[in-house]
């Protein structure tokens, strides 16, 4: 019998990076480069590190963060870039500007001019998301207690954090399509909304994310 909602077909995806060119060796550089880099540099620097390779879990969220304080060695600053939340900003240039005003805040207040080794630069990379079919279909939402277990953590980031950039409600695929089953699952939508996507490593969402499902469909009736 054919399933009384719309399909969601699950898509997978990779983050490819491209070199700019553009390096920064001191924070004046690094405000400068930002004001023109492309806004594929923005979203690379804060979500590329969730799917790039490490073999420990990076200290800060962000390059930036990162590199103020590896780079340059401003702790301070560090901290400040690594507090900023991207999922709080309407649009990639929000964010840029937010990071460009603690930058330029954080050189008000310090006259030392902090520079890198050149061997520590800042190297701007932008990134351009590539996008495939998958062999999953869901048909109603228990299925994706099923699917999600199986999915990858690529597939989850093209659904969870992608899709909110391409989503003018700032919305995950997943609540979008709950969306289309006639309000049957504000429960399950809202547990879903509470989700942090960014302070927590893809596998741990994703994992977060079969936990909400499996105690959802646990309490159903």
């Amino acid at each position: 019998m054919a399933s009384k909602y719309k399909a969601f077909k699950v898509k997978d995806c990779d983050l490819v990076a491209i070199a700019t060119g553009q390096r920064a060796q001191n924070l004046k550089e690094l405000r400068n480069n930002l004001l023109t880099c492309h806004s594929g540099c923005i979203y690379y620097h804060f979500w590329g590190g969730l799917i790039k390779p490490t073999f420990v879990d990076p200290e800060f969220n962000n390059d930036f963060a990162s590199w103020a304080s590896h780079g340059i060695h401003d702790k301070k600053l560090a901290e400040q870039l690594g507090v900023i939340d991207p999922t709080g900003f309407k649009d990639l240039e929000d964010l840029r500007n937010e990071v460009i005003e603690v930058i330029e805040n954080r050189m008000d207040e310090s006259e030392q001019s902090m520079w890198s080794r050149s061997d520590s630069q800042f190297n701007f990379v932008r990134s351009e998301i590539v996008v495939f079919n998958t062999k999953y279909i869901v048909n109603t939402p228990r299925e994706l207690l099923k699917v999600i277990p199986n999915l990858s953590v690529t597939s989850i980031f093209y659904h969870f954090i992608d899709a909110r950039r391409r989503s003018s409600l700032d919305e995950d695929d997943f609540r979008a399509w709950l969306k289309s089953t006639n309000g049957e699952y504000p429960e399950l939508y809202n547990m879903i909304s509470d989700l942090d996507p960014y302070y927590v490593t893809l596998r741990v969402l994703k994992e977060q994310l079969i936990q909400i499902l499996v105690k959802f469909f646990k309490d159903e009736k």
